[in-house]
């Protein structure tokens, strides 16, 4: 059962999002944040979500700005903003007494709870599936716009049959990130999830994000996953280890 709920964006449009709320006994909330575009209802977020949910952990996934229920244009984001509203949710969901202690990223999303893990104090654990080790790596889907973005400051961007915009800004913050440093002093537990055969997001990421981190920290291969975990099963097993892994840190 999904519980759906507005709250405030860092910059002021309302974001929508469900609550997938936990079966049985609560042991936990979480925030989930998901992939460049994707929103809270593709597969991975969603799928995600309702097994923790089915493990006892409640988890709040919410579409960025622009997309899916939330209000404003994609093209004013940017990873700084996925990060800070990122945080914002952790908010809403500790002012509505339900603590957060976990954050669960995919792709793009798994950089963004790195770096969001830093502004929401009592979240304890973060967990990152198939996510880039610099946020500047998803240039490679628009990477053919980049001379006309410079030259224009925008263009348009199709992505699934939505029609998007693409800022000079955007280019300019996720070159600008350094997620090694947040990785470096994330001072959380901290799981890496990812296929070794991902070829969207290589598995490399995967270890420079993991070696870059201190204890404690654990890694998954998610054999025979795709990026996308489209495949039958495979984002309910990656939230079964989820929930293993984070139960010391949800009480």
């Amino acid at each position: 059962m999904a519980e759906k709920v507005r709250f405030p964006s860092t910059g002021g449009p309302a974001l929508g999002g469900a609550v997938d709320l936990p079966e049985g006994a609560v042991r936990g909330w979480a925030v989930l944040s998901h992939g460049f575009t994707l929103g809270k209802d593709s597969p991975a977020a969603s799928r995600i979500a309702k097994q923790l949910a089915r493990e006892g952990i409640g988890v709040l996934r919410f579409d960025n700005l622009g997309l899916g229920d939330s209000e404003g244009d994609w093209g004013d984001g940017s990873f700084s903003r996925k990060v800070l509203d990122t945080a914002a949710a952790v908010r809403f969901m500790e002012e509505s007494g339900r603590p957060v202690r976990l954050l669960v990223g995919h792709s793009f999303g798994g950089a963004a709870v790195i770096a969001a893990a830093h502004l929401a104090e009592g979240v304890r654990a973060v967990a990152s599936i198939g996510a880039p080790y610099e946020p500047r790596h998803v240039e490679h889907n628009y990477d053919a716009l980049l001379e006309r973005i410079e030259a224009e400051g925008q263009a348009p961007f199709l992505v699934g049959g939505k029609a998007l915009t693409l800022r000079q800004h955007f280019i300019d913050d996720v070159r600008g990130a350094d997620l090694h440093e947040r990785i470096r002093t994330l001072r959380r537990a901290l799981l890496v999830l990812h296929s070794p055969t991902d070829d969207t997001v290589g598995v490399r990421n995967a270890s420079q994000i993991f070696q870059a981190a201190r204890h404690p920290r654990s890694f998954v291969a998610l054999e025979g996953a795709d990026h996308l975990l489209t495949g039958r099963g495979q984002a309910a097993r990656a939230a079964r280890v989820i929930s293993a892994w984070a139960d010391p840190y949800l009480a």
